[in-house]
């Protein structure tokens, strides 16, 4: 699984590492806290032989007599702890610092000042208990004034200091745990819910599966609902330039005719179909292509509604001949753009699209225009856009972003084929602008012109970069 696949997951991973760190805070509250004191003491050789070191085993000696139950049992008698001295000893530890006669001995407590009291009566406890153990070999010894020469002697070098924070637990190393133990959960779930996506996410991933070129991409839009047609918008407008692209990239389909008729379709409600066909619609037009839209979605119209014009005569009543083409066909906003709308709507659809009447129709609005778009139902719903697919030239079929499922798309081409209808091309709808421009979309919204051509008569793919 490629690696900017997982990064579609960032927010998730994002959030599991806060929770992680959040948790690992959390469980810092309820740790006993522990504090670390230490003091030096220097082990230093007889007067006569000052110039000569102690030796390491005897250094080493000292340092487990200094971290040992014996002195352990003198800190508890000196300063009345409550705790035993195997307590005690398990919080004592004694070092040798390299390559030196200083022993550090180290205490541990769950209170601040009593570690440094600790450390430091240990220290002090063990100078006396190397001064009283000299003194019992200089009385042992049958020369007084050898013994002495040869006594060894100790003294604190470093007094123990009251440490101002605690040494465990560290909060920098659980607040690190926790982030990372989280980030792994974050990853793991990404990993787990990549391989169970089974949405269209990319245009190579539509291309590959429909078998299609992706004519274009429209970016996701807040405002697309309350502002869903391009009349509406600023001409530098990214939606807009996603529109241009595909009625540009609509020219190089190969189409054996002129006047051309074209199914746009999607495999369920809720995709922008019906938004893409009059989009299109005005687009073609602006550039003086004459241009008759048809609402041939008799179940849940809607393009009437985006075009705000009058729906209760259009194409069931041409169908059924109570009013001619003529005066069912209505302006809209955009010159050159004619509109056929739904009519009333009918309680068997699918037989009316499928009479001798609607062929008639559709080929005296080829005749008349040089584009005719339908915006038909969904396909797998009903069977209404695979009728209508195929007494048209061909299909364009609108796929959304992270919601439409790869067997959803091929169950719709499928259908498409079963009819004979051609699929000319896809839509990728409502896709993040930041993962569309990802692919080499230029503005993140659509292929150029080049791509098209280029699969059109060779069947290779060119991705080109709109600036």
């Amino acid at each position: 699984m490629a690696p900017i696949q997982l990064l579609r997951r960032w927010p998730s991973i994002v959030a599991l590492t806060l929770v992680g760190a959040a948790i690992a805070a959390g469980l810092l509250t309820t740790v006993d806290q522990r504090y670390t004191a230490h003091a030096d003491v220097l082990v230093e050789p007889p007067a006569g032989e000052s110039t000569h070191a102690v030796a390491p085993r005897t250094v080493a000696s000292y340092a487990h007599i200094l971290g040992g139950r014996t002195i352990a049992g003198r800190v508890v008698k000196s300063l009345g702890l409550p705790a035993t001295a195997g307590a005690t000893d398990r919080r004592l530890d004694a070092t040798v610092l390299d390559d030196t006669s200083v022993l550090r001995v180290t205490a541990q407590s769950d209170n601040s000042q009593t570690a440094s009291r600790i450390a430091q009566e240990a220290a002090d406890q063990f100078v006396t208990w190397l001064k009283d153990s000299q003194a019992r070999n200089i009385t042992e010894a049958t020369d007084d004034t050898e013994a002495t020469n040869t006594a060894l002697t100790a003294r604190v070098v470093e007094t123990a200091a009251t440490p101002s924070k605690a040494s465990y637990p560290s909060r920098t190393t659980w607040l690190s745990v926790g982030a990372l133990l989280g980030l792994l959960a974050g990853l793991l779930l990404a990993v787990w819910r990549e391989a169970a996506d089974r949405s269209i996410r990319t245009p190579s991933e539509l291309e590959e599966l429909a078998g299609a070129p992706v004519l274009g991409a429209m970016a996701y839009d807040r405002a697309a609902a309350s502002t869903p047609l391009i009349t509406s918008l600023g001409t530098h407008h990214p939606r807009f330039e996603a529109v241009r692209i595909l009625r540009t990239n609509l020219q190089f389909l190969d189409v054996d005719r002129d006047h051309k008729v074209i199914t746009i379709t999607s495999s369920l409600a809720g995709e922008g179909k019906s938004t893409t066909a009059c989009n299109l619609a005005i687009a073609l037009a602006q550039t003086g292509t004459r241009v008759v839209l048809v609402e041939g979605d008799l179940r849940r119209p809607r393009v009437s509604e985006y075009l705000s014009i009058e729906k209760s005569v259009g194409l069931t009543t041409v169908l059924v001949g109570r009013v001619a083409l003529d005066s069912a066909l209505q302006q809209a906003g955009t010159p050159g753009l004619d509109v056929l709308t739904s009519g009333a709507l009918p309680p068997n659809p699918s037989e009316i699209l499928q009479t001798k009447a609607m062929t008639a129709l559709i080929a005296e609005l080829r005749h008349r225009y040089e584009v005719v778009l339908i915006d038909a139902p969904p396909l797998l719903p009903v069977t209404d856009a695979s009728l209508l697919a195929s007494i048209s030239d061909g299909a364009i079929l609108v796929v959304k972003h992270g919601s439409t499922g790869r067997e959803q798309v091929r169950t719709a081409t499928d259908r498409l084929q079963a009819v004979g209808a051609r699929l000319l091309g896809t839509v990728l709808s409502m896709s993040p602008a930041r993962e569309l421009s990802r692919y080499g979309y230029g503005y993140g919204y659509g292929y150029g012109p080049e791509y098209f051509a280029k699969a059109g008569g060779e069947g290779k793919r060119r991705g080109t970069r709109r600036g």
